[in-house]
Formats: structure tokens, sequence, C-alpha cells
């Protein structure tokens, strides 16, 4: 039985901190300064940018808005609690099933 829990770990994170390296690409900033602002190493966004990692869920539409907004707010240093925010998120796509049934929507 796979839970959940299982797919937000194994795809969905990936694919956030793949879509906030994306933005941080649009808005101009360098690996090193994303890194910072993820709280990982460089290499670990060349991977996400790159498409190694984070590939398997692509954010659409209205699941674009919040994780550009984050993108943006972390650039300019408006994010207290990276963790909690980068939960909201999650929880919202998934409650809104703005995934499809790829990360456990069901739950």
């Amino acid at each position: 039985m796979k839970l959940p829990c299982q797919s937000v770990v194994w795809n969905v994170l990936p694919a956030l901190r793949a879509a906030i390296a994306e933005e941080f690409i649009a808005l101009g900033v360098s690996r090193m300064e994303a890194a910072r602002l993820l709280e990982m190493t460089p290499p670990a966004i060349s991977h996400y940018r790159t498409g190694k990692r984070g590939y398997r869920i692509v954010f659409e539409g209205d699941a674009r808005g919040p994780l550009s907004r984050l993108g943006r707010y972390l650039k300019d240093n408006r994010v207290e609690d990276l963790a909690s925010r980068i939960c909201e998120i999650c929880i919202q796509i998934r409650g809104e099933n703005l995934l499809e049934g790829s990360c456990g929507t069901d739950a």
C-alpha cells in the first residue's frame, strides 16, 4: 500500500523545488543564491534546473501561482519559515486536486 505521504516525498516535494528553481531562473537568481534561499546545495539546484530531479510532475495553471509567489517572496527575503510555506502549498495543491491524483489526492 502506497501512502500519500510517500508520493509527496518522492514526487511532489522534488517537483515543488524544481518549480521554485525554475521561478528563480525567470527572476535572474544565481544557482548559488537559489541554493542559499532553498537551503540546499548548488548541485541540487542544478539537478532541479536540468530536470534530473523533480521532473515527474509539472505544475500548470492554478498550481503555478503559489509557487511563483513563493519564488518572488524568497528572493525578496519575505519568507521566515520555508518548510511551512512549502507545506501550505502542497496541502493547497493536493486539496484542490491540482495534481490529478498523482500524489495521493484521495487521502
